[in-house]
């Protein structure tokens, strides 16, 4: 390849990677308009999330779900290297998850970083391919742990203050009812715990027997 050809390649290889960094301004504000014109219309995702809709339409309606749920998104191109009709990119994004659900997680008002690698295959001044990987699913899935993990405290505690309230609300001492025999049979109220489901599980048990045969009760409150 002469020197002329090599200077031809090298301006049209930069050129893509301009085209490549206005992909990323466009999905950082959420751009789509942008989006529509750097996307071939036989675009294809080949990282595809889970319900996304393949080809261009799905890939802009994934970006306006994510703008949606995030703010202050902003992002730091690492590395970008340009061969042929390939650019490859290397990427941080950080945002703050504060505005709606995102993957099924509630909003945390905490900074979110994800890092990752993508490479475009650019086609006629057209994004017509994309394969990324990064540590997005890794995060979705350390965040629905630590949801996980706070809702079962706040189980934990609800169910702590009503086992207070029910120990509290069990008799001190026998009743004396005139005609009637409890304190022979009077058991007082126990109460156990069981580990069985991930959240405690109370159970309280009270037996006692009456003096008339017909009345005869078991108690057993969950």
């Amino acid at each position: 390849m002469g020197s002329e050809e090599e200077a031809l390649a090298s301006s049209e290889e930069e050129k893509n990677k301009v085209l490549v960094r206005r992909f990323w301004e466009a999905q950082a504000n959420a751009d789509l308009d942008s989006l529509d014109e750097l996307l071939a219309p036989d675009f294809v995702d080949h990282g595809l999330l889970p319900g996304q809709v393949p080809g261009r339409e799905g890939y802009k309606q994934q970006v306006a779900e994510q703008i949606a749920a995030l703010s202050d998104v902003r992002f730091v191109i690492e590395d970008q290297l340009a061969k042929g009709d390939k650019v490859v990119t290397r990427i941080t994004w950080r945002s703050v998850h504060d505005r709606g659900e995102y993957f099924g997680l509630m909003p945390r008002g905490t900074e979110v970083e994800v890092t990752a690698m993508a490479m475009h295959r650019i086609v006629e001044d057209k994004i017509a391919e994309e394969w990324s990987e990064g540590s997005g699913s890794a995060e979705v899935a350390q965040a629905h742990l630590e949801q996980e993990i706070r809702e079962r405290e706040r189980v934990e505690q609800d169910l702590k203050v009503a086992r207070s309230n029910q120990q509290a609300s069990l008799p001190k001492e026998v009743p004396e009812l005139e005609g009637w025999q409890i304190s022979p049979f009077y058991q007082p109220g126990r109460w156990e715990e069981t580990s069985t489901t991930s959240t405690s599980s109370l159970r309280v048990d009270w037996d006692s027997w009456w003096g008339m045969p017909r009345a005869r009760a078991c108690q057993r409150l969950w």
